[in-house]
């Protein structure tokens, strides 16, 4: 090797140690700026976790929480039990009605004819009856004489029988006939508003046809459709907190639960769920829960039927 060889060599070797010696001080930094990353991730990761567990454990826990609830309320159907045409409609949808108040008027003239002839049919039955009683009492002064067969008078006591049953069966035709009249005004069963009215004046209603529901907003319920692995610590008798999308978290509803429905909802669908097929897949089910409202809150914020619910039940003991 030549000397001018060497001094290239050299050279070399030189800038080599000089660039490892460069390069040193900054991978050094590189590498505890990387671990002191990991060590924020790891904390963070740590009391993320820290936090989920406690929340879990101490809050968590002792709530049950759906926003799959929705306002309820056993309605009221207004059915005509005699048919006959409409001459009147007092009310309309949105109208609220207490107890007892007139809704619908049918023409009554059928029925007030029909209780005019039961009126007199049972004051002719009465005469017959008693004609039939002055004929037995006669053929019994009589039978002790011998004036009177016993034919005789067994007739005149069939025909006092007969006489007596034909009355009871008049007062009874001229009861129903007074009924049907009273039924031709269609009164509010319950205290609530009017829907779905579906009555026009001059319509001949039928019976048994709806004409209008009554709903009882004061009476109104919610049905919470929690998941059945929310379920194991509720039981009736809990306090519920409630809030509606209608007035959102300002307005907060207390209740409590009144018990739990006799089945899922996919058991009472109108297609039930076919899971004994081999491509059966589990589906986490929802059993619905009655929950009972306060009608003092009710009656400062009134629910309508339908509206959706957020449920809290308290679990803790």
């Amino acid at each position: 090797m030549t000397n001018v060889e060497k001094l290239f060599e050299h050279s070399d070797a030189s800038q080599a140690v000089e660039s490892e010696l460069s390069a040193a001080p900054v991978a050094k930094p590189a590498t505890l700026k990387r671990l002191k990353l990991f060590a924020g991730l790891v904390a963070t990761v740590a009391v993320l976790g820290g936090g989920y567990y406690a929340y879990d454990t101490f809050v968590a826990s002792k709530h049950a929480t759906t926003d799959n609830a929705y306002v309820g309320a056993d309605v009221a159907q207004v059915t005509p039990l005699v048919g006959g045409p409409v001459r009147e409609v007092l009310v309309d949808d949105t109208r609220h009605v207490k107890r007892g108040d007139v809704l619908v008027r049918l023409d009554d003239t059928d029925f007030k004819i029909a209780l005019a002839r039961s009126e007199a049919a049972v004051s002719a039955a009465e005469a017959n009856l008693i004609k039939a009683k002055i004929d037995l009492q006669r053929r019994r002064a009589l039978a002790g004489s011998g004036s009177v067969s016993g034919d005789e008078l067994t007739t005149a006591e069939d025909a006092f029988a007969t006489a007596g049953a034909n009355l009871r069966a008049a007062e009874a035709a001229h009861q129903q006939a007074q009924v049907d009249l009273d039924r031709s005004v269609l009164r509010a069963p319950v205290d609530g508003v009017i829907s779905e009215r579906q009555v026009q004046v001059g319509q001949r209603a039928q019976a048994g046809t709806p004409l209008m529901i009554v709903v009882p907003l004061q009476a109104a319920y919610v049905d919470a459709n929690f998941k059945e692995v929310q379920l194991a610590h509720v039981h009736p008798g809990q306090t519920v907190t409630l809030t509606s999308d209608l007035y959102g978290s300002d307005v907060v509803y207390t209740g409590r639960v009144v018990g739990f429905s006799g089945g899922t909802g996919a058991a009472f669908a109108v297609v039930p769920a076919q899971n004994a097929t081999g491509n059966w897949i589990k589906v986490v089910q929802r059993l619905p829960v009655r929950i009972a409202l306060d009608p003092k809150q009710l009656a400062l914020h009134p629910l309508q039927v339908g509206l959706s619910m957020n449920v809290d039940v308290k679990v803790a003991s």
